[in-house]
């Protein structure tokens, strides 16, 4: 008997060879382990800028061509590899043809990329946290520059208590002695200038510009965060989940993130302080901001932000996997059993 002319022999001799497919978007080929090509397929319908911009889409993906799917039916053994021809030496080259069309297709496909993105919740959401953020820390700086200038001619105003008049208020104003009628105080001892004046009606102006923008970015987080997620927003209100889902890189991977680790999200400081042989962090600032932490005793904060941390977890989960939204009701049970661990630990512990 010929064993070597046996089908039993041959099936037996290709299952012991290693297949790989590999495939760009212009071919797809089927190779063993020592580079022998068994078979090959080429795009051989008409081409154009779209179509390769069509099939760059598609590999960027994950997704098998027309010719790979097609090689893929044929050998079932076959190890999909779509590096493998960027290691093949044997692999063609682009002909002048060839690298035309992938010239024009690459800004399609990039305007392609730019568009879809706008369809990523998360990457909107870490646009307008981000933007805010910048927004706020202008704000910040030309605010108190703006009540400080005031206070300079109008002593007399409460700096504390009159703070969020004083920039519409001289905004409004022709002159210093408006901006002192408008605020309820005497007229100054020392006028400035004109030039002087409209430096700094200019500079309230912009106060006045730069809050409106901000309630503007800060309203728009609220309502992407209540829709992307709405639980968490319930549980740490719209700003904070907005906050927490960009700083952990997306809702999917909040929802993925252990408990600890959302515990202490925006305590980056404190973490580093930690690697250098400082105590841990007992929260971030996120979970801090929360009243129900900031303002508990200190010595349950840390037992508040861990019970709200699980809470928090269990809140994105729900949000990112399709569960019921939370509704007031939850919350205000979670609120209760905060209030429940504060009045069981009323005192500080004892020092050992």
């Amino acid at each position: 008997m010929n064993f070597l002319n046996s089908a039993g022999f041959k099936r037996n001799v290709l299952l012991a060879v290693v297949m790989k497919m590999h495939y760009d978007w212009r071919l797809a080929r089927v190779v063993d382990d020592e580079g022998v090509i068994h078979d090959e397929l080429v795009w051989s319908s008409k081409r154009s800028a779209g179509a390769v911009a069509d099939r760059l889409w598609d590999l960027q993906r994950g997704r098998l061509s027309p010719e790979a799917r097609t090689l893929s039916d044929r050998f079932p053994e076959a190890v999909i590899d779509a590096l493998g021809a960027m290691s093949d030496n044997d692999w063609p080259e682009l002909d002048d043809e060839e690298s035309k069309l992938f010239e024009t297709a690459t800004p399609i496909l990039a305007k392609r990329g730019v568009a879809d993105a706008a369809g990523d919740t998360d990457r909107r959401l870490d646009m307008l946290v981000s933007s805010a953020a910048e927004l706020r820390a202008s704000w910040t700086t030309n605010e108190a520059r703006c009540v400080e200038w005031t206070g300079l001619f109008l002593s007399e105003v409460d700096l504390d208590a009159q703070r969020d008049d004083i920039p519409s208020a001289v905004a409004q104003s022709n002159s210093i002695e408006d901006a002192a009628t408008t605020l309820g105080v005497e007229s100054p001892a020392h006028s400035p200038s004109d030039i002087e004046w409209q430096a700094l009606r200019d500079h309230a102006n912009g106060v006045v510009e730069l809050t409106a923008r901000l309630a503007s970015h800060e309203g728009a987080i609220r309502d992407l965060a209540e829709q992307h997620v709405p639980s968490l927003a319930a549980l740490i209100g719209p700003l904070g989940a907005a906050r927490m889902v960009t700083l952990a890189g997306g809702r999917e991977r909040l929802a993925r993130m252990p408990s600890g680790s959302l515990q202490v999200l925006g305590a980056h400081a404190a973490m580093a302080a930690h690697r250098r042989g400082a105590a841990p962090p007992k929260h971030g600032a996120i979970l801090f901001s929360m009243p129900q932490i900031s303002r508990s005793p200190r010595w349950v904060r840390g037992k508040i932000a861990r019970f709200l941390a699980g809470k928090a977890s269990i809140a994105v989960r729900c949000d990112h996997f399709g569960g019921e939204p939370w509704n007031e009701d939850t919350v205000a049970e979670i609120h209760r059993e905060t209030e429940a661990i504060k009045a069981k630990f009323p005192k500080p512990p004892k020092r050992k």
